[in-house]
């Protein structure tokens, strides 16, 4: 069950808690594909099986950005916001993919509520990201990755000034 955060105080009294994991996903072949197909990213170690047999892993492994891509919907299994006007990812201020993510296999994300500090018109918030996968020892993907909140108040307004 994901935590509710409610309102931009909601979000901030979380401020240094672990927020939690999310369900396994995964990521199998048709998916790596799909994600070549709309990116043009088509690296062989990732879409030709004959070719990653040959790789340093024996078997293709999904795209990085394909795991960084898939940290947005993993995350709904962790939170949602309630009465806030907008949310939106803002940056990345740290980003790893130590281990690959092979074909077929599952992966999961482990989210921290890193630091939360006020701006001028809302909050900017830091979550820790882990990405872990059932087939390595190592994560799939670290980051930090820095959202920006508006409250209700904003919603609908041209100027969000920083």
């Amino acid at each position: 069950m994901p935590i509710l955060l409610k309102g931009i105080e909601g979000i901030r009294s979380y401020s240094g808690f672990h927020l939690g994991k999310s369900g396994w996903i995964e990521i199998g072949q048709p998916m790596i594909d799909a994600f070549a197909a709309a990116t043009d990213d088509r690296d062989p170690l990732s879409v030709d099986p004959e070719e990653a047999a040959r790789g340093p892993y024996g078997v293709p492994v999904a795209q990085n950005y394909l795991i960084l891509a898939m940290v947005s919907p993993m995350l709904h299994d962790i939170f949602l916001f309630e009465d806030i006007g907008l949310a939106r990812q803002w940056g990345i201020e740290r980003l790893r993919f130590p281990a690959p993510v092979p074909v077929s296999s599952c992966i999961r994300l482990d989210a921290r509520l890193k630091s939360a500090r006020t701006e001028l018109t809302g909050l900017r918030f830091v979550l820790g990201c882990t990405v872990e996968c059932d087939s390595t020892t190592e994560p799939a993907l670290e980051a930090d990755i820095v959202y920006q909140v508006w409250p209700l108040a904003c919603a609908g307004k041209k100027d969000y000034a920083l």
